[in-house]
């Protein structure tokens, strides 16, 4: 086993220094020069010159490159170009919104898909099976911020029940605190707080969720098919087992295997996702502000939060390759003899 994890977490090393590559390439080779945007077009030529010098725009692409390597091992993803401000202090500032978003996300889309995904297998070629695939179809080719925008103007728009943009009211914001707002009105006892967060968190956290529980459901009611087939399904049954018993105890217990893998790789692509749906729902996250900072060209800042959302999606993948090991030895097993 252990082997194995060593031989996954040196296979996380190419793939990291393939993105920082891409990162580099499209931030200073593919995108205009920032000079321009950062100092206004009224800028003269000689203060252009003297704003790339101090920020290193002037040297060699191969040493700008070494110099972001050498940065980032350290920690030090460079300043921005707007605030001045280091790269992850501004990066740390934002993303616990973007964290708590894409784990409310995650579970709701979890106890969505895996319902709807039972449901679907149990009552196979029935009306619930099809009112399920219909509802994951949906979520499949729906667009994020379609959906979103859709949320709003239903929820906000029409009915006026839900708010459309914000993590809280600004009356209530919490300060300090470690930034995860639930987190922060849950250990202060704050309740109203807490509603009003919880409150402005059920659109953004739907819209985010909707693929997600989609592909879930998709997963689940597949895996369950195959596992109410095998012969010791058949078995429970005859023994005169309850349906309940057998459908949650036996079959959902042995498909979880490749359900948890799933669910595993998608909270990392929801850290993704929540790039337009924190643009539509203006939620102060790393998304929104990935956005904003390439309108600016401020490249350093779009830099490290790209590089930060492919460490944290490798990261879910080697975590799923070893959980997926130690809960399946063949995995392992395999590995070995084909190494």
């Amino acid at each position: 086993m252990l082997k194995y994890i060593l031989k996954r977490i040196l296979m996380v090393i190419p793939v990291l220094l393939g993105v920082t590559v891409i990162i580099f390439m499209i931030t200073r080779v593919l995108a205009s020069d920032p000079a321009p945007v950062v100092l206004g077009e009224h800028a003269t030529p000689e203060a252009m010159e003297a704003w790339r010098a101090d920020n290193g725009l002037d040297d060699p692409l191969w040493l700008q490159y070494v110099n972001f390597i050498a940065g980032a091992v350290q920690g030090d993803l460079g300043t921005s170009y707007y605030t001045h401000q280091p790269v992850t202090q501004e990066i740390a500032a934002r993303f616990p919104a973007t964290a708590e978003l894409a784990v409310c996300a995650i579970i709701v889309a979890s106890l969505l898909g895996v319902a709807l995904g039972v449901l679907a297998a149990v009552r196979r070629n029935k009306l619930a099976d099809n009112v399920s695939m219909v509802v994951a179809l949906v979520g499949v080719s729906m667009p994020i911020f379609w959906s979103g925008i859709l949320l709003i103007l239903l929820f906000s728009g029409i009915l006026h029940v839900l708010p459309s943009s914000g993590r809280v009211s600004p009356l209530l914001q919490p300060t300090g605190g470690t930034g995860f707002f639930i987190l922060d009105t849950i250990m202060r006892g704050d309740w109203t707080a807490l509603g009003d967060v919880l409150v402005h968190l059920i659109l953004p956290t739907l819209a985010l969720s909707l693929y997600s529980m989609a592909i879930i459901t998709r997963m689940t009611r597949s895996s369950m098919i195959e596992t109410l087939s095998a012969d010791y399904i058949r078995t429970a049954r005859a023994k005169g087992l309850s349906k309940g018993a057998v459908n949650i105890k036996h079959a959902l217990r042995n498909a979880m295997l490749p359900i948890s893998t799933v669910i595993g790789l998608q909270f990392g692509s929801l850290l993704g996702g929540a790039l337009l749906t924190e643009t539509v729902f203006a939620w102060p996250g790393i998304g929104k502000f990935a956005v904003d900072c390439v309108l600016k060209s401020d490249f350093p800042v779009v830099q490290g939060i790209v590089l930060l959302v492919a460490v944290i999606f490798v990261i879910m993948n080697l975590v799923v390759d070893i959980v997926y090991a130690y809960l399946d030895p063949r995995i392992k097993y395999g590995a070995k003899e084909e190494g």
